[in-house]
C-alpha cells in the first residue's frame, strides 16, 4: 500500500505543478492508474469491494440458515443454535457440501446485521429504578449467596443498596423502606422488572396484576410504578448497571461480616461516601446532583409501610404454625385455632384476632422447628411426665440455679418436685431470666426450696422490701429442735466448778 505522503506529493505535482500523468507515473514509479486513483483521492482509500461475495455452496441454503436463527428466538438463549451446530445441520440434513468457516462467516454477519441499536435517554429528577442482584458474602464465618436491593435515581446517579438472604416480597418492601429513609424522600415513579413478588400475573394485553402486598405498598407511598418489556433488561438499564457496579466495587473482595445488620451498614456508608464521586460526562459530583433529585421528589409519610407477607393459618395439635416451610410454636392455648402470620425479613408474628400471641426470629433453613419453651410451660406443667422428652425444652440455656433446683427439688419431692420446678419456669411469662435466677440464687442460700418461696423472694426483689420467709410451710426441710433450760442445770455445771477448783 501506497503511504500518505507519496499521495500528498503526487497530487502536489500534477494539481500544482501542472506536472502530466504519464509523467508522474514515470517520475514517481507508479502506473498511470495508481496516479488516477492519487488524484482522486487525498489519501490511500483502502480495499474496497465492488462486486458481492459470491458463495456457490451457500447461497442455496441462507434462507434455512436464517430460519435456524429466527427461530431460536423463541427458546431459551443458552439452548439456541451455534454456528457449528447450524453447519452440523446443513450437512446431515440438507447434504451440505460446502466448508465450515462459510457458514461461520454468515452468520457471524447475519448477528452483526440484527444487533439491536439504542436511543441514548435523558432521565428527568423524581424517578427512580429499582432492581435485586446476587453475590457470595460471608456472614457470621459462612459464605453463602445474598441478594441485594439497588434503588438508583438515573438522573443523579445516586443508588441504596441492602443486602438480604432472600429476594422475596418483604424483602422489596423493606428495602424500598430504607432507601426511602436513607434519601428522605419518595420518587414519583419507579421502573420494575416483572418479578413475580411484584407482578402476580401479566395480562395477554400487557397489563400488570399486581400482588396485594406490592398494591398496598404503592397506595401508602402513592408512586407510579412503570415495568421494562420482560426479558429486556436496558429498558432500565441505570439501575442494571449499577447492581453490577455495586457488586465490583462493594463486594470485592468477597466481605466478611459478623452479621446482616453490619454488612448493610458498610453498604450504607459506600452509597453514602459514592455521592462525593463526579461520574463521566458531567461537571459536579453526585451529591450536588442528587439536591436537584430530592428537590423533584415527594415526601415522606408520617409512617413507613408495613413490609410483610401476611398470610392466614391454622394451629396444630402440638400448638405449631406452617409459614414457608418452617414450624413457629405458639402458646398452647390457642392449639385447633385459626391465626394469622406476618412474615418480615427478621421476624415472623402470629396473631388470633386482635392480639399478637407469638414472635420468632425467621428461619430460612427447609423443615425447621422454632420453638419458644414459654408456649409449653403450661401443657408439661399438667402432663409432667413428658419434661424429660420435651422437645420444645431441648437446648434451653437455663442459669445452673435452676439446674440445681430441679435436681434438689426432685430429691426431696418426686414427681410433686417436678411440677414446682415447672411451676418455677412459668414464672418467667411475667418476669425476665436475671431476677428468676437471682430469686433463685436466695432461695438456695436460703434453704428456702420450693416454688412458693422462689415466688415470694421474686416480688421482693421487683417491690424492693426485704423477704418474710415462714419457713413452717416446707415440712421436708431438715429441723432444729432446742429444749427449755432447767435450773437443775446450772447447779450441775456449779457443782463440777467447785470440785475441779478443790482438786
Amino acid at each position: 500500500m501506497y503511504t500518505v505522503d507519496l499521495y500528498r506529493r503526487v497530487r502536489l505535482a500534477c494539481h500544482v505543478q501542472g506536472m502530466s500523468s504519464r509523467e508522474a507515473a514515470r517520475q514517481f514509479g507508479v502506473s498511470r492508474e495508481t496516479v488516477a486513483k492519487m488524484l482522486k483521492f487525498s489519501e490511500p482509500p483502502g480495499y474496497r469491494r465492488i462486486a458481492t461475495t459470491k458463495r456457490p455452496k451457500l447461497d442455496g441454503f441462507t434462507a434455512i440458515i436464517d430460519g435456524y436463527i429466527e427461530g431460536d428466538r423463541l427458546v431459551p438463549r443458552k439452548q439456541r443454535h451455534t454456528a457449528k451446530r447450524i453447519f452440523e445441520r446443513l450437512r446431515d440434513e440438507h447434504d451440505f457440501t460446502g466448508g465450515y468457516t462459510t457458514v461461520k462467516d454468515y452468520v457471524r454477519i447475519h448477528h452483526q446485521r440484527h444487533k439491536e441499536v439504542f436511543v441514548p435517554l435523558s432521565h428527568a429528577p423524581g424517578h427512580g429504578q429499582a432492581d435485586f442482584g446476587e453475590a457470595q458474602v460471608i456472614i457470621g464465618g459462612v459464605q453463602q449467596k445474598v441478594h441485594f436491593f439497588v434503588l438508583d435515581l438515573p438522573h443523579s446517579d445516586a443508588c441504596y443498596v441492602r443486602a438480604y438472604p432472600r429476594a422475596m416480597t418483604e424483602a422489596w418492601l423493606d428495602g424500598h423502606n430504607h432507601a426511602f429513609a436513607f434519601f428522605g424522600a419518595v420518587p414519583q415513579s419507579i421502573v420494575y422488572d416483572n418479578d413475580k413478588c411484584l407482578v402476580a400475573r401479566l395480562m395477554p394485553d400487557g397489563v400488570r396484576k399486581r400482588t396485594e402486598a406490592f398494591s398496598g405498598f404503592l397506595s401508602h407511598y402513592l408512586i407510579k410504578d412503570r415495568y421494562g418489556r420482560p426479558g429486556k433488561g436496558n429498558d432500565k438499564g441505570k439501575v442494571e448497571g449499577m447492581v453490577g457496579y455495586t457488586r465490583r466495587n462493594f463486594m470485592v473482595p468477597i466481605p466478611q461480616f459478623p452479621s446482616f445488620d453490619a454488612f448493610n451498614d458498610y453498604l450504607e456508608e459506600q452509597c453514602l461516601a459514592r455521592q462525593a464521586d463526579v461520574v463521566r460526562g458531567h461537571k459536579v459530583s453526585i451529591g450536588e446532583r442528587l439536591k436537584v433529585d430530592l428537590a423533584a421528589m415527594q415526601a415522606l409519610p408520617a409512617t413507613s409501610f408495613d413490609a410483610c407477607h401476611k398470610q392466614a393459618g391454622r394451629v396444630t395439635s402440638q400448638a405449631l404454625v406452617r409459614y414457608k416451610g418452617n414450624d413457629y410454636s405458639v402458646p398452647v392455648a390457642y392449639g385447633h385455632r385459626e391465626v394469622w402470620i406476618r412474615g418480615y425479613v427478621g421476624e415472623v408474628v402470629i396473631g388470633c384476632k386482635a392480639e399478637v400471641i407469638a414472635r420468632h426470629r425467621r428461619s430460612y433453613d427447609s423443615d425447621d422447628m422454632i420453638f419458644n419453651p414459654l408456649h409449653y410451660l403450661p401443657l408439661i406443667e399438667r402432663k409432667i411426665a413428658s419434661l424429660d422428652q420435651a422437645a420444645p425444652l431441648e437446648g434451653w440455656d437455663l442459669p445452673d440455679e435452676l439446674t440445681k433446683l430441679r435436681r434438689l427439688l426432685e430429691a426431696r419431692m418426686g414427681k410433686a418436685g417436678k411440677r414446682e420446678y415447672v411451676q418455677t419456669l412459668r414464672l418467667l411469662e411475667t418476669i425476665d431470666m436475671v431476677t428468676l435466677a437471682a430469686a433463685t440464687r436466695d432461695a438456695l442460700r436460703l434453704g428456702a426450696i420450693g416454688f412458693d418461696a422462689i415466688k415470694h423472694l421474686v416480688l421482693c426483689r421487683i417491690e424492693r422490701r426485704p423477704a418474710k420467709l415462714d419457713l413452717d410451710i416446707y415440712p421436708y426441710l431438715p429441723r432444729a429442735t432446742v429444749g427449755t433450760t432447767s435450773p437443775s442445770s446450772y447447779m450441775s455445771l456449779m457443782a463440777r466448778t467447785a470440785a475441779g477448783a478443790s482438786s
